[in-house]
């Protein structure tokens, strides 16, 4: 994790899921799977952060780079749906942050980076989400961008947030969507 003293904050998930509260994996089986076992049996674990699901998608493309044909697509699209839909049914107590690069399309508008068409045509990645923040510095400050300014991505409710830009901070995200 690249902050400071994340290493004494974070441990490897154990196989079975039952202790830890890091996982490393850019497989998409794998990550349904960790996703499974914190909904399911770490009802300790509150907040889960899928960092960088961009790259589980460009990753998965670059391993399926000589597969000929539309099938590599098809997986691709297969499988970001499928942690998508994994993340839209967990329990009511359970954060998900789902972290994406973002890149400029033809209009100039920014969107989460994918891979292939498929994707961006059919699933709408930041359509699966109530809540879409998009980074940016502001002012020499990290911070989230709450609504739309016509070129970044970004959505929260009406009068969810009082200002366009929040503190970069996820805690702080997570408990106005609780008191929201």
């Amino acid at each position: 994790m690249p902050f400071k003293e994340s290493k004494s904050k974070y441990t490897t998930l154990s196989s079975d899921g039952l202790i830890g509260n890091h996982y490393f994996s850019d497989q998409c089986a794998s990550i349904l799977r960790a996703i499974h076992l914190v909904n399911t049996k770490r009802l300790d674990i509150k907040y889960l952060i899928i960092d960088d699901f961009g790259y589980m998608i460009t990753n998965s493309f670059m391993r399926k780079v000589n597969q000929k044909g539309y099938d590599k697509y098809n997986e691709i699209g297969n499988e970001t749906f499928m942690i998508l839909e994994a993340v839209s049914n967990l329990r009511d107590d359970l954060f998900c942050f789902v972290m994406m690069h973002t890149e400029i399309d033809q209009q100039g508008r920014y969107k989460p980076k994918t891979a292939g068409k498929m994707i961006d045509q059919y699933i709408c990645v930041e359509g699966k989400f109530s809540y879409v923040l998009h980074a940016l510095t502001n002012e020499g400050n990290y911070q989230f961008l709450t609504n739309n300014d016509g070129r970044h991505m970004a959505k929260t409710p009406l009068d969810m947030f009082s200002e366009t830009f929040i503190p970069n901070d996820l805690l702080m995200v997570a408990n106005a969507i609780k008191d929201y």
